[in-house]
């Protein structure tokens, strides 16, 4: 893609450079959602329009095999030089700071490094900045390890079975009650292992009992089939509620460019909780928007095999859509405005995937609980 000759002088005077030193030829490195395997000659990324941004390297093998993708964040400020070493021992970037004369005489011979340096892809620009729009500096403080790496293979350490990260109830309690499932006789035979303290995402948590303490037996059945309560209850956790759609752009960039499965979980858990809920739509109308606008622009970047098996009714995204479409539409208290953008998003998907949400309320009367009087 030709560049604007304005815009290359401004991302010549004000872009950022990263100057990588040492990296081995081969090596994976990328910065957003673009990546390269580098010749001997690489030494880093010049005119990085600033903004938050999401590096990625692999390490190779003598035999040319790709180690699991690491990734950092980083906000680069106009014209800042960042400099990094690998350090080949531990197969990625030095912990351990440039010393500020190393970084200082790269600075004053930028000209003779300039060569070395390749241009930040123009061409992915526009498209990051849509895909990030809502991420801030204070959420990637918030959310990145304590280590500051994205890492796709977790660095594990054993630990006892309570202490084990899990969706679901430990070994003990599931031995003391029904017989054991051949997925729970699969997952005994797993190590107890947790991520290395410092390693993992810190990611919203949200709570496990989906309904208030005193809630009364209707009010658990209307709970299961109305998300709002959970959600309201994770809004309250973030400083803003809008920083629920900056986490959720976060977490499919490290499962995009990071190759984070952690991050995917949760991004899925983000899309079900939104969309499978009807009471809080109204209240929280601008996240509802905003959240239309973000999955759009996500769902052009979701690899092939995540959107197909809708026949098998595998398809998690056309679902929980469809309960949010369904929820929108029926929802006498939705503004007309986010009801016509759900409309018109409807017919764009239809036309890119072909998805059917012509029977969205049809749909939601099938799933209502069958309720029983007893005598």
């Amino acid at each position: 893609m030709e560049v604007d000759q304005n815009v290359a002088q401004a991302l010549l005077t004000q872009g950022a450079t990263l100057v990588l030193l040492d990296v081995p030829r081969g090596t994976d490195i990328g910065i957003d959602i673009k990546s390269w395997n580098v010749g001997q000659n690489f030494k880093g990324i010049k005119m990085i329009p600033p903004g938050i941004h999401f590096v990625h390297y692999s390490a190779v093998n003598e035999f040319g095999e790709l180690a699991p993708r690491v990734g950092f964040f980083h906000d680069f400020q106009k014209g800042e030089f960042l400099v990094k070493r690998w350090d080949n021992k531990e197969e990625d970037f030095s912990s351990e700071p440039v010393p500020e004369e190393t970084v200082q005489r790269l600075r004053d011979n930028i000209k003779e490094l300039d060569r070395y340096l390749g241009p930040y892809p123009y061409e992915i620009s526009k498209p990051w900045a849509k895909l990030t729009n809502g991420i801030t500096a204070s959420l990637v403080t918030r959310c990145s390890p304590l280590c500051g790496y994205v890492r796709s293979a977790l660095e594990l350490e054993h630990c006892s079975d309570a202490s084990r990260p899990r969706g679901r109830e430990s070994k003990s309690k599931r031995k003391r009650s029904s017989r054991l499932t051949e997925e729970d006789k699969e997952e005994e035979l797993l190590p107890d292992l947790k991520p290395r303290p410092g390693t993992e995402l810190r990611l919203t948590e949200m709570p496990d009992k989906h309904y208030p303490d005193d809630a009364t037996p209707s009010e658990i059945t209307r709970h299961s089939l109305d998300t709002s309560y959970v959600l309201d209850t994770t809004l309250k956790k973030l400083r803003e509620p809008v920083e629920i759609i900056g986490e959720m752009q976060l977490t499919f960039v490290c499962f995009l460019a990071g190759q984070s499965l952690d991050a995917f979980e949760q991004w899925k858990k983000l899309v079900s909780l939104i969309c499978g809920a009807d009471n809080a739509i109204p209240q929280y109308r601008s996240i509802y928007m905003e959240f239309l606008q973000a999955l759009e622009v996500e769902l052009s970047y979701v690899p092939e095999e995540v959107l197909c098996d809708i026949v098998a009714s595998n398809n998690f995204v056309y679902h929980s859509l469809c309960k949010l479409f369904g929820n929108i539409e029926s929802n006498s208290e939705v503004d007309g405005r986010l009801k016509s953008y759900a409309k018109r998003l409807q017919g764009r998907l239809t036309a890119k995937f072909l998805w059917d949400f012509s029977n969205l309320l049809e749909e939601a009367d099938d799933e209502a609980p069958v309720v029983v009087t007893l005598a």
